[in-house]
């Protein structure tokens, strides 16, 4: 596809299918998305429609030859391939256009007349416009056959008019000798449009492909091929990628996850943790037990996901879409009125006429129309994705601009989700030394669902032998016995300590070690905030987005943590449709509201919002709810995502205020609307380098939001 036109051929062909509900095609990806029905019509027969309207479409094709083979990626393989072929042939075609372009010039500007010049020029012209720039007029002519127009169509008509008008004066001069006019030759236009033609498509291409550098950057992290089955224990070497999501079973190291949560300090592993396919084991080999391979690994889901919110359009997409089918052909009408209105009112008027017309022709560019929004969106989708941000579509994206408000879920997104030893006070030293070992030796016996936090606390202490008589002592705590000693961790203790009520009131659950005589220690277990999680809400509150923290949990525990994270609205104790309903509150007050949550009770304010934002470590259904999942969990991409879609709009905006001003202003140009008044017609050969230069600039400037 070249240009806006073809995108809506595209898309209308395969929209007018049988079986097929929806169909999206991106010009900045060449891609096409559809949903169909495959009891009504099939990929193959998808594909024959696209090529019946002038194009092709590349489909994943089954095979029943090779159970291992995978037409989705050989699909893909297969497109890159070709795209890759095409770009190479384009560069060459250029170069070869460039080097014509300037003997053309040189021997006709820089030499006297001489027997045969003319054709001379005539012979290296033809070359640059019949093989150089064959793909436009190939192009055009499959669009004619199938009574459509595109970019091509302008290109093809504005070399080969310029060129055959050319060659009608050199083999009959005497039409215009005979009126007493000069017969011109425009030989060096034909092929300096063609050569800035296609220099500003190698130049695109290359733009394009700085695009879309972060969806084959998601690809090549994929880990080679191996034959393993879930289930499977693999080893995995220092060095090597990790090539499928899995369970550690044994061996530690450390592993560098950056490609999935866009965090670069790499992740301790041990037994018992949670690796994923494509992040790079760095240390010590590790033993993995596979549970999700090939297209069901978190990295594959991720490429999809990218891959998709790239390939979808923004509502305002949709209105230049319906302006660029319509484009060319109003182009063409334009041509050939600047052409009769030229031929008819002015000296010499036929030669002006075709000049004005194919000017008119090669400086309309649909292309940077086309391109405006698309590449903005896949940049900005792209580095969202290397930050470790999933957007899942265009307007998610966009919709991020206009928040206003942010409501935060407590457990999970602005806590870690767990409980977690916050502080423990010893009574002395002494009894320090000699309690840890016991008290870790308890709560290794525990089944409470805080013993793990407390073992967590003391991983670098050894328990203590000898433990016996251990027991449960249901709503308040346990006990055993040691060295002849009664022990006891629980919430009741032999005498008071001041230091509870302290972190009562900050909601943290306050436990006591003791013998019954006398509190050896106090501890306090809370879901801790995560650092994060304050500059994330002070970031938010300087950027005048308001911050609510709606919760299930108690009055006290939420507003604890509302008051470490500096958040002063609060609700408490609310069910998942309680929170909802808030939501609906807030919008009827005519508010953009974002809902940040990880749990299946934050799915309905999710699917309420405006823009709904779901933590990576949280619920299945919270994530596919989700407008935008945060892989990392991390609250801090919250105010990254607010400004990411800040940035793209402003530069879709750009972009479009460009493309339309661009062609508004080159187009009456062009067919010398203004030569009355200032008497300047502008050359076919200066239009050609503004065509060009105008889709580049689009390209170029929706790249801006790779840094």
């Amino acid at each position: 596809m070249g240009c806006a036109a073809c995108v809506a051929r595209v898309e209308n062909t395969l929209k007018q299918q049988k079986g097929v509900e929806s169909a999206s095609v991106s010009l900045a990806s060449n891609s096409a998305q559809v949903d169909y029905d495959p009891q009504v019509v099939s990929a193959a027969g998808l594909k024959k429609a696209v090529q019946d309207a002038g194009y092709d479409l590349i489909v994943p094709e089954e095979s029943d030859d090779d159970a291992d083979s995978d037409p989705e990626s050989e699909a893909e393989a297969e497109a890159e391939r070709r795209r890759e072929d095409d770009y190479k042939a384009l560069r060459r075609d250029m170069v070869l256009a460039v080097v014509l372009a300037v003997l053309i010039m040189v021997l006709g500007m820089g030499f006297d007349p001489f027997p045969g010049k003319g054709w001379a020029l005539a012979a290296l012209a033809a070359v640059s416009v019949f093989w150089c720039s064959r793909r436009f007029i190939g192009t055009a002519w499959r669009q004619a056959c199938h009574g459509a127009a595109n970019m091509d169509t302008l290109v093809a008509l504005s070399t080969c008019i310029s060129f055959f008008f050319s060659l009608f004066n050199l083999l009959f001069p005497q039409v215009w000798t005979s009126r007493g006019m000069e017969p011109r030759l425009y030989f060096e236009s034909s092929s300096m449009i063609v050569a800035f033609i296609l220099l500003g498509r190698v130049l695109e291409e290359r733009a394009k492909q700085g695009t879309t550098a972060s969806i084959r950057k998601l690809i090549g992290l994929q880990p080679r091929q191996v034959q393993v089955r879930a289930g499977e224990t693999i080893l995995v070497r220092p060095g090597d990628r990790i090539p499928v999501d899995g369970i550690v079973t044994e061996g530690e190291s450390f592993v560098d996850e950056s490609m999935l949560t866009g965090e670069p300090l790499p992740n301790r592993k041990e037994p018992g943790a949670k690796v994923y396919a494509g992040t790079m084991n760095q240390k010590g080999s590790l033993a993995v037990r596979a549970e999700k391979v090939g297209k069901d690994t978190m990295l594959s889901a991720i490429i999809r996901m990218v891959r998709d919110a790239q390939g979808s359009k923004a509502r305002i997409q949709q209105t230049v879409d319906k302006v660029a089918a319509v484009f060319v052909p109003v182009i063409i009408g334009i041509s050939l009125l600047a052409f009769l209105c030229w031929a008819f009112l002015a000296d010499d008027g036929i030669t002006r006429g075709l000049l004005a017309m194919v000017t008119v022709l090669v400086i309309a560019c649909p292309c940077s129309l086309g391109l405006a929004t698309p590449t903005a969106l896949i940049a900005g989708i792209g580095k969202g994705a290397s930050q470790g941000i999933l957007i899942r579509d265009a307007d998610s994206l966009q919709v991020a601009e206009k928040v206003d408000t942010v409501i935060l879920d407590k457990t999970g997104t602005i806590t870690v989700g767990h409980p977690e030893v916050t502080d423990i006070q010893w009574i002395d030293a002494a009894a320090r030394q000699g309690g840890e070992s016991i008290l870790k030796a308890m709560e290794a016996r525990s089944e409470h669902p805080l013993a793990g936090a407390i073992l967590r606390a003391l991983e670098k202490v050894d328990a203590a032998d000898g433990v016996e008589a251990f027991e449960s002592v249901p709503g308040e705590g346990i006990r055993a016995s040691h060295a002849g000693k009664n022990w006891f961790v629980g919430n009741r203790a032999p005498q008071k300590c001041s230091i509870s009520d302290t972190w009562r009131a900050e909601g943290k659950t306050v436990m006591y070690f003791h013998d019954y005589e006398r509190v050896l220690a106090v501890i306090a277990v809370a879901d801790a905030v995560k650092d994060s999680s304050v500059r994330a809400v002070r970031q938010l509150k300087e950027e005048g987005v308001a911050v609510h923290l709606l919760t299930g949990d108690n009055e006290g525990a939420a507003r604890a943590v509302a008051d470490q994270v500096g958040i002063g609205e609060v609700h408490a104790s609310l069910l998942p449709q309680d929170k909802a309903l808030y939501v609906k509150d807030l919008q009827r007050q005519g508010h953009t509201v974002a809902m940040v949550g990880d749990g299946i009770n934050d799915s309905a304010a999710l699917a309420q919002a405006d823009l709904s934002v779901a933590m990576g470590q949280g619920s299945d259904i919270a994530i596919s709810t989700a407008m935008v999942t945060i892989v990392s969990s991390d609250l801090e991409k919250l105010p990254q995502i607010l400004a990411l879609s800040r940035k793209t709009s402003r530069i879709i905006k750009e972009n479009l205020v460009w493309a339309s001003l661009y062609n508004l202003i080159a187009v009456p140009v062009a067919a010398g609307l203004f030569y009355p008044v200032s008497g300047f017609v502008l050359n076919p050969m200066i239009a050609a380098a503004a065509m060009a230069c105008s889709s580049v600039l689009v390209v170029t400037n929706s790249l801006r939001l790779r840094r």
